[in-house]
C-alpha cells in the first residue's frame, strides 16, 4: 500500500518526535508498503541546515526504504514562539506547494501534530489524492502552550481550539499516544471509537541494556564517580530548574555528576543558574546523535525524567522513559500522573513529585549508595518494556488501524497483504 507521512520533524533530527515517526514507518516498510515521508530540511534543534541542503527547495532522500521528501521551510532554534510558528507555517505551504503532485497516489494518509499547522497540509494531501486522513496526535496543542502561560489572548486561543475540534472532525481517524488524551478528545464531543490509544515505544534492536561507554565518560570526565543523566529537550515543560536545585543538594558529594544533554529554550538560563551556584558537577553537551543515546543511557548510573508541575502533563508519558529502561538503567522521574502509573507498575523507577528538587536529590543520593537496588530497578525495567512498549509490535497495531480507516473511508478497496 502507498502511506504518505507529513511531519515536521524526522530523521536525523533527535528527539521523541522523529524517533516515534522512523521507527514506525521503518516498520512498515519492511512489511512491504510503500512508505512516502514528506517533512523539512533536518535543522531541529539547532536551526542548522546541513551543507547539502543549503539553497535549494527541495531534496529526496531514501532512509532505507523509505523515500523522504525534504522541503524547504524557514528554520530557526527551538526557542522564540513566534519563530517556532514562522517555521511551522511555512512548513504548511511548502509541504503542499513541493511535495503533493510528487509524492504520487495514496491508500491513507497520516499527518502527525504537533506541529498544529502540518494537519491542514495532511487534509489538503488527504482531499486531492482521494485517500483518508489519520490525524496523529502527540501533544495536546494549543491546550499545552496555554498551560505554560505561552499563549494568554483568549481570541485567539478561541480561535486555535475551534481549528482543533475542526481537525478531529474532519480526520476519518484520530491516535494519540495517551489515555489521557483520548480522553480529553472523548470530552469535548469526539466520538470515543474514532480515537485510538498507540503509545510510544521503543526500538530493543537499538537500545538494550550494556557495558559502560569509555568514550561518554571521558565526555563527560565521570570516571570513576556516579553519572546522574538527563537527555532531551532543555525547554519549558521539564520543569529543569529543579534539577539543578537536586544538584545543589548535593554539591558537597565530589563522587556526583549531573550531566543535561541537549538543546532549547532554557539552556541559557540553566547554565548560568549553575554557574552562579558554584555547581561544578553539573555539566551541559549538546544534542548528540541518535545513534549515541545508548551509550549515553547504558553509562549512566541514574537517569531523570522530569516534567513541571501543570495539570495537563499528568497526561504526558515522555518517551524517553521506555529507552532508559530498555538499556537497563534505574530512573528517578520527578512527575504525575499517566507516566508516573506506567513507571510504578514497571518496578523500573523510583517516582516523585513533580518539581521537588529535595525529593530528587533524596532519590538520586538513595540509588547512588545503593547498587543493588540500581540493578534491581534496571533489570524490572528493561523486562517490562519488552513486555509492553516493543514499537515493532506497535507498529504492527498501527499498520492495522490504518488498514481500517481505509476500508473504513470507503474511497477504495484496501488490500494490505499479508503481515508477519
Amino acid at each position: 500500500m502507498n502511506v504518505i507521512l507529513l511531519c515536521h520533524y524526522f530523521a536525523p533530527e533527535p528527539g521523541a518526535p522523529s524517533a516515534r515517526l522512523f521507527e514506525i514507518s521503518r516498520e512498515w516498510a519492511k512489511h512491504g508498503h510503500a512508505v512516502k515521508v514528506v517533512t523539512c530540511f533536518p535543522n531541529h534543534p539547532t536551526g542548522v541546515v546541513p551543507p547539502r541542503y543549503r539553497g535549494r527547495l527541495q531534496v529526496v532522500d531514501d532512509l532505507g526504504d523509505i523515500r523522504v521528501y525534504r522541503n524547504w521551510t524557514y528554520v530557526t532554534s527551538n526557542e522564540g514562539v513566534l519563530k517556532k510558528t514562522i517555521g511551522h507555517l511555512s512548513f504548511m505551504a511548502t509541504s503542499v506547494l513541493l511535495s503533493l503532485f510528487r509524492t504520487g497516489p495514496a491508500d491513507v494518509v497520516v499527518v502527525s501534530s504537533p506541529t498544529f499547522f502540518s494537519i491542514f497540509s495532511g487534509y489538503v494531501f488527504s482531499r486531492i489524492k482521494r485517500a483518508p486522513l489519520v490525524l496523529e496526535i502527540r501533544d495536546l496543542w494549543p491546550a499545552a502552550i496555554i498551560e505554560l502561560g505561552v499563549l494568554r489572548n483568549r481570541a485567539l486561543i478561541y480561535v486555535l481550539e475551534a481549528l482543533e475540534l475542526w481537525a478531529y472532525r474532519a480526520a476519518n481517524h484520530v491516535v494519540v499516544v495517551t489515555e489521557a488524551f483520548k480522553e480529553n478528545l472523548v470530552s469535548r464531543g469526539i466520538a470515543a471509537e474514532k480515537v485510538t490509544v498507540i503509545t510510544n515505544g521503543v526500538d530493543l534492536e537499538r537500545y538494550s541494556p550494556g557495558p559502560k561507554s569509555e568514550a561518554v565518560g571521558e565526555m563527560l570526565d565521570c570516571r570513576g564517580k556516579s553519572l546522574v543523566l538527563y537527555i532531551g529537550a532543555l525547554g519549558m515543560s521539564q520543569g529543569l530548574e529543579s534539577v539543578i536545585g537536586a544538584a545543589e543538594r548535593l554539591k558537597g558529594r565530589g563522587d556526583v555528576v549531573f550531566a543535561l544533554v541537549g538543546e532549547g529554550a532554557e539552556k541559557a538560563r540553566l547554565q548560568r543558574l549553575a554557574a552562579e551556584l558554584g555547581l561544578a558537577g553539573v555539566r551541559f553537551l549538546p544534542a548528540q546523535p541518535k545513534e549515541r543515546m545508548p551509550d549515553f543511557y547504558r553509562t549512566a548510573d541514574v537517569c531523570l525524567v522530569p516534567l513541571r508541575n501543570v495539570a495537563l502533563f499528568k497526561g504526558f508519558i515522555p518517551s524517553k522513559m521506555f529507552e532508559i529502561m530498555a538499556c537497563g538503567r534505574p530512573i528517578v522521574a520527578s512527575l504525575a500522573g499517566e507516566a508516573a502509573h506506567i513507571l510504578d507498575r514497571s518496578g523500573g523507577a523510583v517516582v516523585v513529585p513533580p518539581e521537588d528538587s529535595a525529593a530528587i536529590a533524596g532519590a538520586i543520593l538513595g540509588l547512588v549508595e545503593d547498587r543493588v537496588a540500581r540493578n534491581r530497578l534496571g533489570a524490572a525495567g528493561a523486562a517490562f518494556v519488552a513486555r509492553h512498549y516493543d514499537r515493532a509490535k506497535l507498529a504492527l497495531e498501527y499498520e492495522r488501524l490504518l488498514a481500517l480507516a481505509g476500508r473504513g473511508a470507503g474511497e477504495q478497496s484496501v488490500d494490505w497483504g499479508s503481515r508477519p
